[in-house]
């Protein structure tokens, strides 16, 4: 029997979804609320790796991954004028029935998970969240922003890294600039790409694309950080497109595509981690809400899906809630999330320092050889 009857979960994104569909699927009652009346149906691209597709095999939406998205097994590098200088076999760290890779739109990556929700039978309420929180030992009381109330024996924090949850139990952490941000734009896939292609130097530290479905890509451009307030949303797809001339290949016909500035996403690269724990009480933290790094080593989303499948796996294997399972849901995570945090700041830093003979190779395959193992 599972240690918990019914489990608020505050937030609809990767983790919230995954999370909710497994503590359904064991037989728990699950009231999902997100704050985006839209549920988060944006965005343009995500590159899933094996782990992160093995964890979609297990919340049980694998086949339609496969059907809408792009598997591929090799990563490329190329010169900024688009030569290609080495292509290297990709592990796949999600085991040898995985592809190493999936691209495909966010997007429909997320208009799967809310449909695994929605048909597991969870009760969503959408443009609602909560607003504050009142624990005792057997259980938590939540009042929503829209005035109504409920009773858990568990709330899910799973609303990203602005987590207001986060706030609301106490935890002060936030997430820090790294000095890096990154430009984003799906565009329509040129025959040739059939993997993800990285050239680091040029305009920018990278540039590259993934393959996200048949017909689609998306591409992305990282550079210093600039402040917010410089930047006019009206403007963007000139300014990709003006950082896109200086990189050759496939790159001059993805810039003549990017013509909606709507269609680009600009974002910072933050990095955080919560240390000690990730729960107060009967609140607890999963995914973005507790750590977030980089996409440098493309291993958000799997780090959310992780979390997910470990808390799930504890809670619906137990027959009590303590602090004790909470705790051990910290400790099984946490080397494996500050692995990647700190591997993908290593990245980072190399970069902005300029480092040229960084072992780039070495740091990817220690971190591969972590990622292959189960969470």
């Amino acid at each position: 029997m599972p240690s918990v009857r019914n489990v608020l979960v505050v937030g609809g994104g990767t983790a919230g979804n995954a999370i909710a569909v497994l503590l359904r699927r064991a037989g728990v009652d699950v009231d999902l609320v997100e704050i985006e009346p839209g549920w988060n149906v944006r965005g343009s691209g995500i590159t899933l790796q094996g782990n992160a597709l093995r964890c979609l095999r297990e919340i049980g939406v694998w086949d339609q991954v496969r059907e809408h998205g792009f598997g591929f097994d090799t990563l490329g590098l190329t010169a900024p004028d688009g030569t290609v200088l080495h292509v290297s076999e990709e592990i796949r760290t999600g085991g040898p029935d995985l592809p190493a890779t999936v691209g495909m739109r966010r997007p429909t990556l997320q208009r799967i998970l809310v449909a695994a929700v929605r048909d597991r039978g969870a009760r969503v309420r959408l443009g609602v969240t909560v607003k504050s929180l009142d624990q005792d030992a057997a259980g938590v009381d939540v009042v929503f922003t829209d005035g109504t109330t409920g009773r858990y024996d568990l709330v899910v924090a799973a609303d990203g890294r602005g987590s207001a949850t986060r706030s609301l139990i106490g935890i002060p952490d936030r997430p820090e600039p790294t000095g890096m941000a990154i430009w984003r734009v799906p565009a329509p896939r040129p025959e040739s790409v059939e993997r993800t292609d990285l050239t680091y130097g040029g305009p920018c530290y990278i540039a590259g694309y993934c393959p996200t479905g048949q017909d689609t890509i998306y591409a992305y451009l990282v550079e210093p950080k600039r402040s917010r307030d410089s930047l006019d949303p009206a403007t963007y797809a000139d300014e990709m497109r003006r950082l896109a001339e200086g990189y050759g290949g496939v790159w001059p016909r993805i810039r003549e595509s990017i013509t909606d500035p709507d269609q680009v996403n600009y974002t910072w690269f933050d990095r955080m981690l919560v240390e000690g724990s990730w729960h107060r009480g009967r609140v607890v933290l999963v995914g973005d809400a507790a750590h977030c790094c980089p996409p440098t080593l493309a291993q958000g989303a799997a780090m959310s899906l992780e979390d997910a499948l470990v808390l799930a796996e504890l809670l619906t294997a137990r027959d009590t809630l303590d602090d004790a399972l909470l705790t051990e849901y910290y400790e099984r995570r946490i080397p494996r999330v500050r692995t990647v945090v700190d591997a993908s700041m290593q990245l980072v830093r190399w970069l902005l320092d300029g480092v040229t003979d960084a072992d780039v190779p070495g740091l990817v395959s220690r971190t591969t050889a972590v990622l292959k193992e189960r969470p």
